[in-house]
């Protein structure tokens, strides 16, 4: 009895066990996938942003946007990490990304403290995940669950980073249809786009709406003027902070500044111009906790575009390069 007691069990693990890699093959992420192989992983990842963010606050942007530019180039697999080599071009230098994306030493040093508790064990994808999450607390912005279980690509695509990306000069039905394209409806758009509530742009991707637009305050335009000159050169890169009002607090000031007209990229007052999302921005703009629960919603359902799971890519242990 005992004998067939003990085949039963073994029988229940190995059901569980089938189950869970039918899950994971499935491309289902869950939130306790490190549980037993990397318990401490979660604190790991939030002490070393923790130092990051104290060093710097726009880093906690940096990071958020870096994970959205993942997940939009053929999914949440890290593939954005990859360095270029003499025989692979990867995501780094293409429009949306070259001297703008940024924070990947962050996610080095996350890396390289992860692999001393967790050797092999944890994805550049997810460690990029869960900084994003952190960047955006440590800020004063809203916590949420990250779903884990990715798997880092061995392949990037600069064509695909070219084309999918939206970029700032995009119009409303533009921003809509590249969301569409990966799942996310226009109050995924509305809500993510609220990461703008932190951080910095170049002067060359505002210089267009300053200077041409007329959906835009005149003051809050001339005094962006004083530090973006309508020639480019020089000061292409000169930053400006894309939330005027509170740029390292993460909060609805963003949504604030749109119903003013005060919106520093073209594709974000895009989303209050007489359109089809002007009532969700006052919404936003009036609500912090609403902005709160649609943005951490939003994140969520953008982490699981297209991820790596099961057997597909790889564990890399350099997130610069693929393994071997």
């Amino acid at each position: 009895m005992a004998k067939f007691s003990n085949g039963c069990v073994i029988v229940v693990a190995l059901i569980g066990f089938l189950a869970m890699l039918s899950r994971t093959a499935n491309g289902q992420l869950s939130s306790t996938f490190y549980s037993s192989t990397c318990p401490n992983l979660q604190s790991i990842v939030r002490s070393a942003m923790t130092q990051a963010v104290n060093r710097e606050k726009r880093i906690g942007a940096s990071i958020l946007r870096l994970f959205f530019h993942d997940c939009f180039v053929n999914g949440c697999d890290g593939s954005i990490l990859l360095d270029d080599t003499s025989s692979f071009t990867g995501e780094k230098t293409a429009g949306p990304n070259n001297n703008s994306v940024r924070g990947f030493d962050v996610i080095d040093t996350i890396k390289t403290n992860v692999e001393s508790a967790c050797p092999s064990t944890v994805s550049c994808a997810d460690i990029l995940a869960l900084a994003a999450r952190d960047g955006v607390v440590l800020l004063g912005g809203p916590t949420w669950t990250v779903l884990l279980g990715r798997r880092d690509a061995t392949t990037a695509s600069l064509s695909t980073a070219n084309s999918d990306l939206p970029s700032p000069a995009s119009s409303l039905a533009q921003l809509i249809s590249a969301f569409s394209n990966k799942g996310l409806n226009a109050r995924d758009l509305t809500a993510l786009s609220g990461g703008h509530t932190i951080g910095q742009s170049r002067c060359v991707n505002f210089r267009a709406h300053i200077y041409n637009d007329a959906n835009i305050d005149s003051a809050f335009a001339t005094s962006r003027q004083a530090n973006c000159p309508s020639a480019s050169g020089s000061s292409d890169d000169n930053l400006a902070p894309l939330d005027l009002q509170t740029p390292v607090v993460f909060d609805n000031d963003y949504y604030k500044n749109l119903v003013v007209r005060k919106g520093l990229l073209h594709s974000d007052q895009e989303l209050f111009n007489n359109g089809s999302q002007d009532s969700l921005v006052r919404q936003y703009s009036n609500n912090n906790a609403a902005f709160s629960n649609d943005f951490t919603a939003a994140m969520i359902k953008m982490g699981n575009i297209s991820p790596l799971t099961g057997t597909s890519g790889q564990i890399r242990v350099n997130c610069r390069k693929v393994n071997g």
